[in-house]
């Protein structure tokens, strides 16, 4: 178990989708494996033959480091397959990657993320790679870690508030694109030129968002899963604490941010099924008229179909109203008429317990780690 963990460790081709390092023999070692990388791509369509009177799909999609991705065009001469190591055409010069996608799982890939298949700006794939291009190609990655090193010293000597969180060479070992989150404008020139002296290549700074960090990063949820902005999500949508209201969420910020501190994208999951769900309930600004006293509501279990109300001169003692129940009260009340109580439509009925009276500081604090 020790050595196979050393050897998953050792493996810096892991973010490349490789089992292990490409030997540069100048032979197939089938290195690229479906679910060794983030972000990978599935090609369900692979079983099914493509019509005689259909010509294949002449792009396919080449994956290169954690989860970028990009689509290429292939000649007549060359039939690629998934795995495949290919030198593709870069600005300037060539890179290494390794094909995920062909044909008509590439082509609804490329309707999916509104890539025009006819476009002159995609670029093409040389060959399939040779010994030494593979050989060039593993002496750059190699150099991945310690050029981390070596720029995260020379930036904090420039006194520059930026954070490098990866570096991707590129496959002829020529340019390196230098991943960075900052909070504000940096002005990165000096860096620039003392990174261009210091390892004699061409220097690309892109700066991501914080979202973009975690899922190049990867993690634990706190769900106990990995990350899934790390495994399967590419496509980061807005989200606000008004998710965590409709799906009726304590705002605990410490509950509701995940690993790269803005609030966690699995909370926009459901939120579309509990605002449908809601569009059938009444709104629970409107006060129940009872002859007992008016009620409030205070809480609604949007799945069970339940909605909670109290009086208003008695607070400490709140109902679970079904929701049919709820609109009969409405009606009632919309024809001037005032049932007795509301202990008639109820099914369950709550104390609620006055926590910061009945409980010192640690017990609270204990209480709220519980929940």
């Amino acid at each position: 178990m020790d050595d196979r963990n050393h050897k998953v460790k050792n493996n810096i081709f892991l973010t490349r989708g490789c089992k292990s390092t490409p030997q540069g023999n100048g032979r197939d070692e089938q290195v690229f494996k479906h679910g060794c990388c983030k972000l990978d791509s599935s090609e369900w369509l692979n079983d099914v033959a493509t019509p005689q009177s259909q010509s294949s799909f002449n792009l396919v999609e080449v994956r290169f480091k954690n989860s970028r991705k990009d689509f290429f065009r292939t000649s007549d001469a060359y039939n690629f397959n998934v795995g495949d190591i290919v030198a593709v055409e870069a600005a300037p010069g060539h890179d290494i990657g390794i094909v995920t996608l062909t044909g008509e799982t590439a082509r609804l890939q490329m309707k999916k993320k509104d890539v025009d298949p006819s476009s002159e700006t995609i670029k093409k794939i040389y060959r399939r790679a040779r010994a030494s291009d593979i050989e060039k190609w593993v002496s750059a990655v190699e150099r991945e870690d310690s050029t981390m090193q070596k720029t995260k010293a020379i930036a904090n000597d420039l006194n520059l508030e930026m954070k490098f969180n990866d570096i991707e060479y590129q496959g002829d070992n020529t340019k390196a694109i230098f991943y960075y989150t900052a909070e504000e404008r940096v002005d990165f020139r000096e860096l620039i030129k003392k990174l261009a002296e210091q390892f004699k290549i061409r220097i690309e700074m892109k700066q991501i968002g914080v979202r973009q960090e975690a899922s190049r990063i990867g993690g634990i949820g706190s769900c106990g899963r990995e990350l899934c902005c790390a495994t399967w999500l590419v496509n980061f949508k807005s989200v606000t604490t008004n998710a965590a209201r409709v799906q009726q969420l304590s705002l605990n910020p410490q509950k509701l941010a995940g690993q790269c501190s803005k609030l966690k994208c699995c909370l926009k999951f459901e939120c579309d099924n509990y605002l449908d769900a809601m569009n059938s309930f009444p709104d629970p600004r409107i006060v129940l008229k009872m002859k007992k006293g008016e009620a409030i509501h205070h809480k609604t279990d949007i799945f069970n179909k339940i909605m909670w109300y109290s009086y208003v001169d008695d607070k400490s003692n709140i109902h679970a109203l079904p929701v049919d129940q709820v609109r009969e009260i409405i009606e009632e009340n919309n024809k001037g008429k005032s049932p007795d109580k509301l202990e008639d439509f109820t099914n369950v009925k709550e104390r609620k317990v006055d926590f910061e009276n009945s409980l010192n500081h640690e017990d609270l604090k204990r209480f709220d780690e519980k929940k």
